[in-house]
């Protein structure tokens, strides 16, 4: 084969599933992934998803309970050439843990070019070191 990948009918597009990411990962039941990136610097987390084809101001619900960012979007998108036509829809969903000490109640939310951008203030707390002596019985 030196090279060539063949695919078998009747076999799930493997591809495919690495492309749009495994079913079920970080996911609840019936519903389908978020592509995200993340990042902490500087006292803010930062959340990026990728949602296209979504009206944020309807689509869009993220809540934050417990130290846990839920981000949910339901999406209907048709794509149509001549020969083709193709549903994408769904409910699409992510679950995070936000960093410790992350302030969920004072979360902000943009949407511009199908991403969307979450930021949570994570104030840097100074930890006092103590040192415990150790007594010799």
């Amino acid at each position: 084969m030196s090279g060539m990948i063949e695919r078998f009918p009747g076999w799930p597009d493997l591809f495919g599933w690495v492309e749009g990411g495994f079913p079920a990962t970080h996911t609840a039941p019936g519903t389908h992934g978020i592509r995200i990136e993340e990042e902490l610097k500087d006292g803010t987390y930062v959340l990026r998803a990728e949602l296209p084809g979504v009206d944020p101001s309807k689509d869009v619900e993220i809540t934050v309970a417990e130290g846990i960012l839920t981000l949910r979007a339901t999406r209907t998108e048709e794509t149509t050439d001549k020969h083709h036509t193709e549903f994408r829809y769904g409910t699409f969903t992510r679950s995070l843990r936000l960093p410790a000490g992350a302030q969920g109640d004072e979360a902000t939310a943009e949407y511009k070019d199908g991403v969307l951008t979450i930021t949570v203030p994570v104030p840097e707390k100074k930890t006092d070191t103590k040192t415990i002596p150790v007594r010799h019985v």
